[in-house]
């Protein structure tokens, strides 16, 4: 069976322990590949690679830099369909979305290619007599990333772009459950012209992986996924001196409003709560109904929709593609179902059950069904945690006020809409509401390369967000130069604070 092994300085290897974990294809219950598994004295191999590489690629032109990404894209496109097809046999996902996260993480590089104009810093002339001053971005050394399983190659494309651009090396730890994608962008983009070193994929364990937030030799550190392995990461990394940004968990909201559009709305709702089967960090599980009618319209609207749901395999087939694909494993589908079992045990109406979804021919598949509840309340658990799963949730409201308070009262705050033709009420709700990227008629408002990703409140650790001007701030630091060109020389020692006229 197929092994899918590290990309250390330029070249696939297997680890020396030659321990494995199986890869599965989710879609079908079978083991795909296998994936290599590393020791922690393999890690900071890894590391000592790019820390020998980082001398050479800092001192690499802006412009050359921009070049070698620019190729790099044009890979990406040359190879989607291969990559999206990797995507698919390994995370579950449909084709259209596994093509669809390509072009987000695409839309990072592109946005990369803009490193000469983006690292220009400032210049003042004349701050005082002779004397200008101005700043330089200068890159880190080496920095991690540790990627979740849900984007296998658009959260990675989060990171690495940038981190490149600006002159850094990178150390990338991808997911057990879907690592190829990982390895094949490492590929292409030494076929783009990357030198050797420069980046880095390791395969390993969470215990294996600890150098990553401790080792000197790394800088900072990018991660996304569970709040708890964020906040972790977060203040193991930063005690060890790092720059950090790790992104955690989300229970994205959105308020419906009697006066909104209700087919427009119910189209959206189903799109956010049930695309990628729910396993986005943006997904939308919960909406805030307000008023029992609407409420009432918008659940007849939606429980038709969800049973007749095309669920299963996601690759490319010429038939008529399948909306959601399987979860990602038996044990999330697992634990999606248990949420099911308690989101009834503690009183919410269960309006469709997904639970023992049954695709023909794929009986050992990891399917769960698109699930409604209705009646959900801000004390239960349903309500309270990310399932990361196709369940959605309908908490009935009295009024507006009564349901901003309630998505703001949520520990999460990575995203949230509404759905309303009344501006009055979507402009106070994009200054009120408690959540880093906001939706107005929007189900899941990722913003676009060129702008930031990030939450509030316990949905991140860490004061600077990825891509966009963030990305750029990350991944560099400041050097402020204050310059003076006298015609003679200064003769006099000044012992006060300087000041400059």
């Amino acid at each position: 069976m197929k092994i899918v092994g590290n990309f250390i300085d330029g070249q696939i290897v297997v680890s020396e322990s030659r321990n494995t974990a199986p890869v599965y294809n989710p879609a079908t219950g079978k083991i795909e590949r296998e994936v290599t598994q590393s020791t922690e004295q393999e890690v900071r191999h890894a590391i000592e690679i790019a820390h020998k590489a980082y001398a050479s690629w800092s001192t690499t032109t802006p412009l050359r830099r921009a070049r070698i990404l620019f190729t790099f894209k044009s890979l990406l496109e040359k190879h989607q369909d291969e990559l999206a097809s990797l995507i698919v046999s390994e995370h579950g996902k449909v084709y259209s979305d596994a093509i669809g996260e390509l072009t987000r993480g695409l839309e990072v590089v592109e946005f990369a290619c803009g490193i000469p104009h983006l690292s220009k810093g400032e210049y003042s002339a004349n701050v005082g007599t002779g004397v200008d001053s101005f700043s330089l971005m200068q890159p880190l050394g080496v920095v991690a990333g540790i990627t979740p399983f849900n984007f296998p190659a658009m959260v990675p494309m989060w990171m690495f772009p940038i981190a490149l651009a600006c002159g850094n090396t990178f150390v990338l730890k991808p997911p057990a459950l879907d690592p190829s994608v990982s390895v094949r962008m490492a590929e292409l983009l030494k076929e783009a012209g990357l030198p050797d070193g420069v980046f880095n994929v390791i395969h390993c364990d969470n215990d294996q992986a600890n150098p990553l937030l401790t080792d000197p030799r790394i800088q900072a550190v990018s991660f996304v996924g569970s709040s708890r392995v964020a906040e972790h990461v977060y203040t193991t990394a930063s005690a060890h001196g790092k720059r950090v940004q790790a992104f955690g968990a989300a229970k994205n909201h959105a308020i419906i409003m009697p006066d909104a559009d209700l087919d427009a709305t119910v189209s959206a709702v189903m799109g956010g709560a049930f695309g990628s089967a729910g396993e986005r960090c943006m997904a939308l599980p919960l909406v805030v109904v307000v008023g029992d009618d609407t409420a009432d319209k918008l659940i007849a609207k939606l429980k038709p929709l969800i049973n007749e749901l095309r669920i299963g395999p996601g690759a490319k087939h010429s038939a008529q593609e399948n909306e959601m694909g399987p979860l990602v494993s038996s044990t999330h589908q697992q634990k999606v179902q248990g949420y099911i079992d308690q989101g009834v045990k503690e009183g919410a109406k269960l309006v469709v059950d997904g639970r023992n979804y049954h695709v023909e021919g794929h009986a050992e598949g990891f399917y769960v069904g698109g699930t409604l509840f209705d009646n959900v309340t801000t004390d239960m658990l349903i309500y309270r945690e990310e399932i990361f799963g196709p369940v959605l949730g309908v908490v009935r409201v009295p009024d507006y006020e009564t349901a901003i308070n309630t998505v703001n009262g949520h520990e999460f705050g990575n995203g949230s809409a509404i759905f309303t033709t009344n501006g009055r009420y979507a402009r106070d709700f994009v200054s009120r509401v408690e959540a880093g990227m906001v939706g107005v008629n929007v189900p899941v408002p990722v913003p676009m390369a060129f702008h930031s990703f990030g939450g509030w409140k316990r949905s991140v650790f860490g004061a600077l967000n990825v891509h966009g001007t963030d990305g750029v701030r990350f991944y560099t630091r400041m050097k402020t130069v204050t310059a003076r060109w006298p015609e003679g020389q200064q003769t006099v020692s000044e012992y006060s604070m300087p000041t400059l006229g």
